[in-house]
């Protein structure tokens, strides 16, 4: 062929193509037929065409060939927990994160033969403590030239999971703010609200807010606080809304971009994330393979640093080395026969993930002035507001299950009836109320198919 195939087909604008689909449709409305309108209040296009777009988007600030595999481990014993660290490193894990609950862990038998130069870490704690803050710290610079090593202390997600304070207001903020000065590391965690329902736009609102109470405390005057050096984590959860699931964590980064450019805070900012509990199930349990490794496809394409998955049977079994290898198989497979680490920024120009990604941005940051010009995102967590509006948004993710239209399969579309699994429970997948006094009402996190299972499970 001796003319390029841009020579041989002739160019049509968006109208064209518009209006030769209304002629094909016969008399039926193009945006009642073709156009998809989501909770978000986002309407989905068939098609997206370059001539919609006034500029070239700009590049990602992101590299999907440096994303990291990460491994999940519970530390109950830290001699046990670093012996299966080791055993994950040899495995293919690049990244492992540590979720300690009580401060009578050994800090050096944890990290004990982990080469910490090459080996990233992140601590989550089931407590807020400045001296194992520092232990942690202490040791991993002592060890390593270039240690990566996160604490991820998030106060304020405390408060909005548990409904209180780890001791009070005033006692959490001066811890916080002493680790704070030790590792210059701020955590922000907006998986919380993905689990409990809360749509796209909610939660990059409210990760922004959130983030946003942080630095208006450490702005004032009285703090002097250098700005400039603190490293920010997002910590997310991500759905099974494919594409929408890309568009947000870039949404995320470009938001995260304009906040920090207005507190003269680093722009870069690490984005961990791990796939949503709230569309798992354990039914027909093997699905929720299926949906981890499109969420973390999800994760990948979007631009996430480091990415933990969620095992299959993590709802209603403890953890176990068979589910664990799984869950890092899948991202094995991903990165190294998938060919997922090749390409940074897949997603930039595509018309439909652009389009989406814009959307998503400019709604969120809506939502977020919204919360600012009302007191910002600690007050209105006090207030209750964010708890009503998370759980108006779940209630019609619900109805949509209930209605069956989000199909989660083997579970509310073709289930096998003939399964049984109440012998299989090691844990209860089922929310577990525990009545208490709070000085909030706490954000819970809860499943779509927890009443269907509980149905099916009260019948075997």
């Amino acid at each position: 062929m001796s003319k390029s195939l841009f020579e041989v087909f002739e160019a049509h604008s968006s109208k064209a193509w518009k209006q030769k689909i209304q002629v094909d449709l016969n008399g039926a409305d193009y945006n009642d037929t073709l156009i998809w309108k989501t909770n978000e209040g986002i309407n989905v296009k068939p098609f997206y065409h370059a001539d919609e777009f006034e500029t070239l988007p700009e590049v990602s600030n992101s590299k999907a060939t440096d994303w990291k595999i990460g491994q999940l481990i519970e530390v109950n014993d830290a001699k046990a927990a670093n012996l299966k660290a080791i055993d994950a490193i040899n495995r293919g894990a690049e990244s492992i994160q540590f979720q300690i609950k009580s401060e009578s862990i050994s800090v050096k038998d944890l990290f004990e033969n982990i080469d910490l130069n090459t080996i990233h870490i992140d601590i989550k704690y089931g407590f807020l403590s400045e001296d194992f803050v520092k232990s942690i710290h202490s040791l991993s610079s002592s060890v390593a030239e270039h240690a990566l090593v996160i604490s991820h202390t998030d106060i304020i997600g405390n408060l909005a999971k548990t409904g209180n304070w780890f001791t009070n207001l005033q006692e959490d903020h001066t811890k916080f703010e002493a680790i704070l000065k030790t590792n210059n590391q701020l955590s922000i965690d907006l998986s919380l609200y993905q689990n409990a329902g809360a749509t796209s736009i909610q939660q990059l609102a409210y990760g922004l807010a959130h983030a946003n109470d942080y630095l208006n405390h450490f702005k004032a005057p009285t703090k002097n606080w250098a700005l400039s050096e603190v490293k920010v984590t997002f910590n997310v959860s991500i759905g099974a809304n494919y594409f929408f699931e890309i568009a947000k964590l870039r949404a995320l980064r470009q938001l995260w971009t304009t906040l920090a450019s207005e507190y003269d805070i680093n722009e870069d900012c690490k984005i961990i994330a791990t796939p949503s509990k709230r569309n798992k199930t354990i039914y027909d349990y093997n699905v929720n393979m299926l949906r981890t490794t499109t969420e973390c496809m999800s994760a990948i394409l979007g631009g996430a640093n480091t990415i933990y998955n969620l095992p299959y049977d993590a709802l209603y079994h403890t953890s176990n080395e068979f589910g664990d290898r799984i869950a890092r198989n899948q991202l094995l497979v991903l990165k190294y026969e998938s060919y997922f680490d090749k390409v940074n920024n897949p997603a930039d120009g595509a018309y439909y993930i652009e389009s989406l990604t814009e959307q998503l941005s400019e709604k969120s940051l809506n939502l977020f002035k919204n919360i600012e010009a009302n007191g910002g995102f600690l007050k209105q967590l006090k207030e209750g507001t964010i708890q009503r509006k998370i759980k108006e948004s779940a209630a019609k993710e619900q109805a949509d299950f209930d209605d069956e239209k989000i199909v989660l399969l083997g579970t509310n579309k073709h289930p096998n009836l003939d399964e049984k699994m109440k012998n299989n429970l090691e844990i209860s997948p089922f929310l577990q109320i525990e009545r208490r006094k709070t000085l909030i009402e706490p954000i819970i996190e809860r499943r779509l198919s927890e009443k269907l299972e509980i149905k099916r499970l009260n019948k075997e």
